[in-house]
């Protein structure tokens, strides 16, 4: 069974609708037992913003799904998780030479935005449909050689009932479950990079002219 880490990023859970009412399903699946997810909330876990990065890496290696839940945030994702992918997924650990730790894996984005689908198109509010604003996430999965799952969309979050964002979540619950049924697939092809050097690598001197009045 594929054993599925779900990375919780919301700056404010107790204001949300949406996240909520998926982490209590993911709760209610945990204490039903036999299910893969482990449910990791980044602003629980780091409130100061200092990341255990050998804490997540462990966390990912035991992990064959990883699964980013979050509400949009100005196109893209909340300060913390930025923070959790400059940190967590480096140079040589992550994609470059020597960076397989999460080759064959895979990326699955689930987020909610607040506009409807025709505000994220060519003529609407945003002028671009919402999956051109994830693009950064799929070329993530990319340079890491992981798979990238079609990520799950809700539009217009506010409007929705409790009983209907109940049933969203009870979907996304099952369609998780049934996700980590799923046979292995070929790994994905890895992605040449130049080698880079090593960090603070010593530079030409002089970098600047004479430190006295004489003329050069």
């Amino acid at each position: 069974m594929t054993r599925i880490t779900l990375l919780l990023a919301h700056p404010d859970l107790a204001q949300s609708r949406v996240t909520q009412a998926i982490v209590r399903a993911v709760r209610a699946a945990q204490q039903a037992g036999n299910t893969p997810i482990t449910l990791r909330d980044l602003y629980q876990l780091y409130p100061d913003y200092a990341i255990d990065t050998a804490a997540e890496r462990q966390a990912l290696a035991e992990a064959d799904t990883l699964v980013l839940l979050h509400p949009l945030h100005w196109y893209g994702m909340p300060a913390l998780l930025k923070l959790w992918v400059d940190e967590v997924l480096q140079f040589g650990w992550a994609y470059g030479p020597g960076g397989q730790a999460l080759r064959g894996k895979t990326l699955w984005l689930v987020t909610s935005a607040g506009g409807s689908p025709e505000a994220y198109s060519a003529s609407g509010h945003h002028g671009h449909a919402l999956e051109q604003f994830l693009l950064p996430y799929a070329q993530i999965a990319r340079l890491c050689g992981m798979h990238y799952h079609p990520p799950r969309l809700l539009y217009g979050a506010h409007r929705y009932s409790e009983a209907e964002l109940h049933q969203h979540a009870l979907e996304f619950v099952q369609q998780l479950l049934n996700y980590g049924q799923q046979d292995a697939r070929p790994l994905p092809p890895e992605i040449d990079l130049d080698a880079r050097p090593a960090l603070f690598s010593p530079l030409p001197m002089p970098l600047f002219g004479p430190l006295n009045d004489e003329v050069a």
